[in-house]
Formats: C-alpha cells, structure tokens, sequence
C-alpha cells in the first residue's frame, strides 16, 4: 500500500505498533549528545500535521520568525516546550500549535506520537502526529511564525529529495550527519526537524 493511500486509523495503528518495538531511550540529534548537554533535557513537543490535499498526504510546516534566539529562520513543527500547566504532551504540542498558527486543538485528530528526541538546544522533544482539515483559515503569530506551507508526504519519502551532510561541531567534537532535503516551495527542511519526519515515514513503512 502507498503512503498516500492510509487511512488516518491505519497511520495510527502503525504509529501504536512502532511504539511497541521501538527504542526504550530518546534519540539523540546525534551520538554521545547527552554526554555533552550541560544538565537535563527540558521537555517540549511539537505537533506533526497531516492533511489531505488532492487526494494526497501532506505534511504542514512552518518558518521560524528570522527574529527568534532559537531555530531563527529555519522550517519546524508547530511546538515548543512544557508548561507547568500541561497535563500531557499532547495538550503541549495543540497549545503551541494553536499560539503559533491559530489551529485549534478540536479542529486536530490525534493519530498517536513517535519516540523523544533529544536536541542539541537541550529538548527532549515528543513528536505527536494529527489530522487536520483541509483547507483551513490559518491565523499566525508573526513574532514566531512568518509562513506555513506544506510538502507532499509521498516526495519526502523519496530518497532522491534528501541526502546526509556532514555538520561541524566546536572542538573537540567530532562533525555529525545532518538530514538536508532538497528544497521544495522555496524553503529547506534540514535539522531535527527532517529527522522527525524521516522517523515518522519510516513507521508508516
């Protein structure tokens, strides 16, 4: 069966499915990073969005704000970190998504969530995937969020349109493979964020 062919319950079947078999520990944005973070991983969670666009899957994303101390510029998820008043990583991930782009948490159907993530801005990210409708009256928050756009699920499976490239560290770490995909609608996905989705196709498979 093509990915585009899914059905929502099927995504998360095989979502349940890889939680069962998959790692007991975080990933980590690349080998031996908790041996270098200087305390531990704050939590935080993004939302992964699907939609139905011609038929397809696709996967929404959105630029950072050019302005931002952290990931300034760089395409992501909607998310951000805890707070004190979120019951659950879910309810963090629809928070953010819903301050950043105006999407509201009962507009998303919950699919299921990948395995943590551990970054090297010390996070230790839950990637949760949804549904949501198409097409919908997104309202940024332009101090975080300058765009939104999406990628068709099917062209992020393909090899052809992403590659590792070798990234430098400050001494005395050693450079690490970071995922590039080629660009698409004028933006790049690179970083964590490419490696969430790549996780996120690779339980779909």
């Amino acid at each position: 069966m093509t990915i585009d062919r899914l059905t929502p319950q099927e995504i998360a079947h095989r979502l349940a499915e890889a939680g069962r078999t998959g790692p007991q520990s975080p990933y980590q944005e690349f080998p031996k990073l908790l041996e270098i973070l200087p305390d531990q991983p704050r939590p935080a969670a993004v939302l992964i969005p699907l939609l139905r666009v011609n038929d397809a899957w696709h996967v929404l994303y959105t630029r950072r704000n050019a302005n931002l101390p952290e990931h300034s510029g760089q395409v992501a998820f909607p998310g951000g970190r805890s707070d004190p008043g979120d019951t659950s990583l879910e309810m963090t991930a629809l928070r953010e998504a819903h301050e950043e782009i105006g999407l509201a948490p009962q507009d998303v159907l919950m699919l299921g969530r990948l395995h943590d993530f551990v970054t090297i801005t010390n996070y230790q990210v839950t990637p949760v995937v949804g549904v949501i409708p198409s097409p919908y009256s997104f309202h940024l928050a332009e101090e975080e969020v300058s765009r939104v756009f999406t990628i068709p699920l099917n062209w992020l499976a393909q090899p052809v349109n992403f590659e590792e490239r070798w990234r430098s560290l400050p001494a005395p770490y050693e450079p690490v493979p970071v995922i590039y995909y080629k660009e698409y609608d004028g933006e790049t996905l690179w970083g964590a964020s490419a490696r969430f989705t790549q996780v996120f196709i690779s339980c779909l498979r």
